[in-house]
């Protein structure tokens, strides 16, 4: 039996943990870590970041018009954390964390090197939600170190090693359970008739 929350919660789980880089017209970069994220349309490819209005990058990404979302190995667990829990107003995320900046073939915002898949993004639509402000970012370029790729030149998710965010916690992602279609000839399809 489920037991009834009082309380309504964006309970949606689990989340990518990403690491989003930014920069202002004054060219000053930041990190901020986001698991709001997620893929909107596949043609033109577009993802959403979600980031609370009183972020420092949230002015940034307002000032540029771009970001760029890294994807974190699991090896990059304490300085996704360290990116998410102080603010570049006080701290270089850069300098703390030892993440490198690599130039965006498109946007200004720098790539992480240390991420085996950065998604460069041109903003194309905002929202304000309330406490946070949507992101749709147009992906304009994609970058895959070379070493996660198999011999069908398919990212191998088991070398990239993301993790995820549940609920003030990071848990990896596991293994594969199957592919596309393999639930193919295992129910009946209904047709709806309406």
């Amino acid at each position: 039996m489920k037991v009834r929350v009082q309380k309504a919660l964006p309970l949606m789980y689990p989340c990518p943990v990403t690491l989003v880089t930014c920069t202002n017209t004054k060219g000053q970069d930041n990190i901020i870590t986001v698991s709001w994220t997620g893929v909107l349309c596949s043609d033109p490819p577009k993802i959403g970041v979600a980031i609370k209005t009183d972020h420092y990058s949230l002015g940034f990404i307002e000032e540029s018009g771009e970001f760029v979302v890294n994807i974190p190995g699991d090896n990059l667990v304490n300085a996704s954390d360290y990116s998410g829990i102080v603010s570049g107003r006080d701290v270089d995320k850069f300098r703390k964390t030892g993440l490198t900046r690599e130039p965006a073939q498109v946007v200004h915002a720098p790539l992480l090197k240390e991420c085996p898949v950065s998604l460069e993004c041109v903003v194309r639509e905002r929202l304000e939600l309330g406490s946070h402000k949507l992101y749709v970012g147009e992906v304009v370029a994609t970058h895959v170190d070379d070493c996660m790729m198999d011999v069908k030149g398919n990212i191998d998710f088991a070398k990239t090693a993301p993790f995820v965010w549940c609920d003030f916690e990071y848990w990896g992602i596991g293994q594969k359970k199957g592919r596309l279609g393999v639930s193919k000839g295992k129910f009946r399809v209904e047709r709806d008739s309406g």
